[in-house]
């Protein structure tokens, strides 16, 4: 099978990405029931982290044992990628040594520049401009909780940052709406997010107006990693864009409210709504781990029946 990168959501079709759906419901269910289910066994994922990580690592790691396989943490401060080592030489190595990379990093064009060099896949754990394996999860997250999210509004509040292109791009490649309000001087780069059909997303200045009729409303921090020196900007430029509960109230009254974490609770979000009924962001969480385990099985073994 020739290989395939996830470096972008776009990057898997929406029949592939349905089926990675399907095969994280499976693969969930085998673990929930304790059922050992080891296809990647004598496989090895490298992770490569230029930025922290909680949640990525955990996933990542957890679920390539659970697969069968190993994980090995590489972090660029302690290995010859932090001492100037160009990325090209590393991929050409650590692809020999390994089945899978997954990279966490700042430019996509880092991740871009390892993958063209690299033997086997690798798979985007964030950059800048993206996040594919969060949205994944998301919406595996709402297939759970409502089905299909072909036609349906999601609300997207805040920054656009890589969680609001990787929203973008899923839209496209899944056919659902995303409305999408950010603070003056924060909006959609298209261009940078990669996508080219207006038809899937709309831009309000008012974020009400955003939530109004939405099935989802979704959110991140003001003041991504990388952009630290900015948050005292940000905190003011964004105080009217916190997800509260006047924001959740314009939304279907069933509408569900995820955040990829962190959170900060008085800021993009109110405790009211992050901790309330409609919240599924702990289900959101896990599901990192059941995604990414069906993406890396789709990606090493491909369509499994």
């Amino acid at each position: 099978m020739a290989i395939k990168h996830y470096l972008q959501f776009k990057d898997l079709s929406r029949a592939e990405t349905e089926h990675v759906f399907e095969r994280a419901k499976i693969i969930k269910r085998k673990y929930k029931q304790f059922e050992t289910y080891y296809p990647l066994a004598d496989r090895t994922l490298v992770m490569i982290f230029e930025k922290a990580s909680t949640r990525t690592r955990l996933s990542f790691e957890a679920g390539m044992h659970q697969l069968g396989g190993a994980a090995i943490y590489l972090n660029t401060r302690d290995s010859q990628l932090g001492r100037g080592e160009p990325v090209e030489d590393a991929a050409q190595v650590i692809s020999r040594m390994c089945d899978l990379v997954m990279i966490r990093t700042f430019e996509q064009s880092i991740i871009e520049r390892f993958a063209a060099q690299s033997r086997v896949p690798v798979i985007n754990g964030l950059t800048n401009e993206f996040h594919p394996c969060q949205i994944l999860a998301d919406i595996l997250t709402y297939v759970e909780h409502r089905g299909s999210i072909q036609g349906k509004t999601v609300a997207w509040i805040g920054d656009a940052n890589n969680m609001c292109n990787t929203w973008l791009q899923a839209a496209e490649v899944l056919d659902f709406k995303v409305n999408v309000s950010t603070p003056p001087g924060y909006r959609v780069d298209a261009a940078v997010a990669g996508v080219t059909d207006g038809r899937h997303f709309e831009v309000f200045a008012d974020p009400v107006d955003a939530c109004r009729g939405a099935d989802l409303v979704t959110t991140d921090v003001w003041t991504s990693m990388g952009w630290e020196a900015e948050n005292e900007a940000r905190l003011k430029a964004f105080a009217d864009w916190q997800v509260n509960g006047k924001l959740m109230s314009a939304a279907h009254a069933d509408a569900l409210f995820m955040h990829c974490l962190p959170a900060h609770r008085g800021e993009e979000v109110s405790a009211e709504v992050i901790d309330g009924p409609q919240s599924v962001v702990w289900d959101e969480a896990e599901n990192r781990l059941h995604a990414q385990k069906a993406l890396m099985e789709y990606l090493l073994l491909g369509h499994i029946d």
